[in-house]
Formats: C-alpha cells, structure tokens, sequence
C-alpha cells in the first residue's frame, strides 16, 4: 500500500507497467436500457440526460480523436503516455457485440493504448460480449466496471435503478475466471440509506472476491429526479466530513487486495445542484487520509460478515 493506507489505483497501474498509466474517458454514443424504454424511460434518479459522460460524441468526435486529443494534455501534465481507454458513458456493452468489437478495437489501436476499462450495468452482459473482453484479455488490460450503488433492493428500487442485487451476482459469477477484472461502483448517501445499510454495502461487495471498487458520493445535478427531491427538501446530501467518515469505515472493511480506484465524484460545475463541497476533491480526499492516520486505520481492518440484504 506504500504510503496511503488502501490500494490505490495507480500504485497498481506502476506495480504492472512500471509508470504512470492514465485513464481516458470516452463517449462512444452509447444508450441505456434503464432511459430507451427497455427497462424505463427516466433512468436513475440521479442521472440526467449526459449520463456523467463529456457530451464527445454529440460534438461528432470519434473515439480516436477523443484519444488524441486526451494523449496530448495528459503527456503534458502527467509526463505519461500509457493509457487506458474508458469507456465511461451510459452503457457501454448496450450494443451488438459486433459494434462494440469495432469500437473497442478502434480504441486499442491508438499507439500506448495498453487496455480498456468498460462501464456499465449488471444486466448488459451476456457470455458473448464476456467471450469479446477475455479475447482482448490475452495482450491486454481489461476492466469491466459493473454499476451496482447499493446492496439493498429496497435503495434499488427507489433510486429506480432497473436491477436487483441478485442480478449483479450474477453478472460477477459469469465474469469470475475470464482475466477480466472486475470492479464495482458504489454510491455513499443514496436515499433512505443509513450510516448501516452503507456499511452491510461495503460487507456484501467484500465477500465477492472482487478486484476493485470506485466509491462515489451521491451528489445533485441538474435536471434529475433527485433534483426535484432535494428542492422539495425531501432529500439531504451528506456533509464533507460525514462522507469522508462514511469512506473509512467502508474501506476498512473491504480486502486489502481489492483495489481502491476512486474516493469521491467529479462533478460538473455547471450542472451540480448541491453539496457545494463535492467540488473540493484535494480537500475531501486530504481529511480522507487525515482520518485513516488520526485513527490509525486502513484498508481491511475489519473483518466482517456480509449482511444479507
């Protein structure tokens, strides 16, 4: 863990590749069965039209020129030139799998692309797009980046979210034993949730042999479902330092061997609604470690058995 006390994701990328390696996200064009009607029309409540995604794609740029352009700033800044392709908007295995072989394949081209990193839902994987994914597993990194926010249905359903917990085990059992590494997205704050329900999250995703998590705050944007709730009052965000609470107590119950790749979001500032203190990431995630060393605490700590949900 050297100097953080998790496993964090670029003292990962170094251990392999012995650099720096970047992440660039990409806007493929990609849908969603939870807004096109196959699931629902109105997606997750926190959700809005953009899908967290750069809006790329709208603006006519292909994969390859969001790669370029991406190459450029990050050399500059970084000093490195290995990448890894995100895939980062809406669902990005929502297509036939001849279309994804050709975008991903686009992607892997572009010289110092060393992997792909794929975001999407539990229930938008089948062994045909997983048979795609280890194939490319062979020469190349390979993360599938599974959304599941709660382990609790009841959250589930209210966020509007589209699938139950039991589909996301299912979708990490076909994944298990491909090379495909799988990491979970969870949401801290979620409705209705309390300091336990996050924590029995945290048990339930550290029973399941999981190879990483991204842990994200719930934060308000505009024209989103949760932006009528919390205008109506009947949603409250979570304070800074109750969040970066929240992210200790969760990481210490996680494997150490599970990989840490993010602490909090990245909010647009031109869409968020509120806490105004999620735009304060170096802050955030300053009193995160702050907390691990004045409690002397780190990832694993606890052992816990998963609640069942």
């Amino acid at each position: 863990m050297h100097n953080k006390p998790y496993r964090d994701l670029n003292t990962y990328f170094r251990s392999l590749f012995g650099c720096r390696v970047h992440k660039v996200t990409i806007d493929a064009g990609f849908s969603c069965p939870n807004r096109d009607g196959t699931r629902s029309r109105g997606g997750c409540i926190y959700c809005n039209a953009n899908g967290s995604g750069t809006g790329a794609h709208l603006q006519g740029l292909s994969i390859t020129q969001q790669i370029e352009r991406s190459k450029v700033r990050i050399a500059r800044r970084y000093k490195t030139n290995k990448l890894i392709a995100y895939f980062q908007s809406f669902t990005n295995t929502y297509a036939p799998v001849e279309q994804l072989k050709t975008l991903y394949d686009e992607a892997l081209a572009i010289q110092d692309v060393v992997g792909l990193a794929i975001g999407t839902r539990p229930d938008c994987v089948d062994p045909p797009v997983l048979d795609l994914l280890e194939a490319y597993a062979e020469k190349h990194l390979i993360w599938i980046e599974y959304g599941l926010q709660s382990a609790h249905n009841r959250t589930l359903s209210l966020i509007n979210r589209g699938h139950n917990f039991a589909c996301f085990e299912r979708a990490v059992a076909a994944t298990k034993n491909r090379k495909i590494n799988i990491c979970a997205h969870v949401i801290l704050g979620l409705p209705g949730e309390s300091r336990q329900d996050m924590l029995e999250t945290a048990d339930a995703v550290a029973a399941m042999g999981i190879d990483g998590i991204k842990i994200h705050l719930l934060y308000v944007v505009r024209g989103t479902l949760l932006e009528n709730l919390y205008r109506n009052s009947r949603y409250r965000c979570l304070e800074q330092r109750e969040y970066a609470e929240l992210v200790c107590e969760f990481i210490e119950r996680l494997p150490e061997t599970m990989i840490i790749q993010r602490l909090t979001g990245d909010p647009h500032p031109k869409e968020l609604v509120a806490p105004a203190w999620s735009l304060q990431k170096k802050e955030t995630l300053e009193l995160i470690h702050n907390l691990f060393k004045a409690k002397k605490s780190f990832q694993g700590k606890m052992s816990v058995s998963p609640a069942s949900t």
